[in-house]
């Protein structure tokens, strides 16, 4: 468990889905504002982040799912993040986000080193992450901390009519 002050970082219980949506939700408007369409923000965040899906998350592992983790102060989620093993030797971060108002205080460090040793202890060897081209919040985050520009794919969910691309970075763990 990452300790720094008052800050913890745990595995998600049910009770933390409504902090998880929030901080979800808060963090994909303000780093996608200006990206993107604000319709396709509010339907990704009605899609992946809404309560019912992320409780339902919180309780499933395996098939490359490692769970949802939470970085608390006190009682309340301010970042959480997921990912998983997507082969014997790599992991995947699928999502980290904090709320913007606690940026720059540790707290995404502390949750990618937590899951980090997590996906280690299960024999990762290279982590891997997305970001959306153009992402200028997450893109300078992994760089800082590892992670190398490997290509480019299609955006997961690319909304009727846009292409949007997201970068490939990787780093040896």
């Amino acid at each position: 468990m990452g300790t720094r002050s008052n800050l913890r970082v745990q595995k998600a219980a049910p009770e933390h889905a409504e902090g998880i949506a929030r901080v979800c939700g808060q963090g994909w408007r303000d780093t996608y504002r200006g990206l993107h369409a604000e319709a396709y923000i509010e339907r990704t965040i009605r899609e992946f982040y809404n309560v019912e899906r992320i409780r339902r998350e919180i309780g499933q592992t395996g098939d490359g799912w490692d769970g949802w983790f939470v970085a608390l102060d006190g009682k309340d989620v301010v970042g959480a993040i997921g990912g998983g093993m997507t082969g014997p030797e790599e992991a995947e971060v699928f999502v980290l986000y904090l709320l913007p108002s606690r940026r720059r205080e540790g707290i995404g460090t502390m949750l990618l080193d937590h899951l980090t040793d997590i996906q280690r202890a299960k024999g990762a060897k290279r982590q891997w992450v997305s970001v959306t081209k153009g992402n200028g919040k997450g893109i300078p985050f992994y760089e800082a901390r590892g992670f190398r520009l490997a290509g480019e794919r299609e955006a997961h969910f690319n909304p009727e009519g846009e292409e949007l691309v997201s970068h490939r970075y990787v780093r040896d763990i």
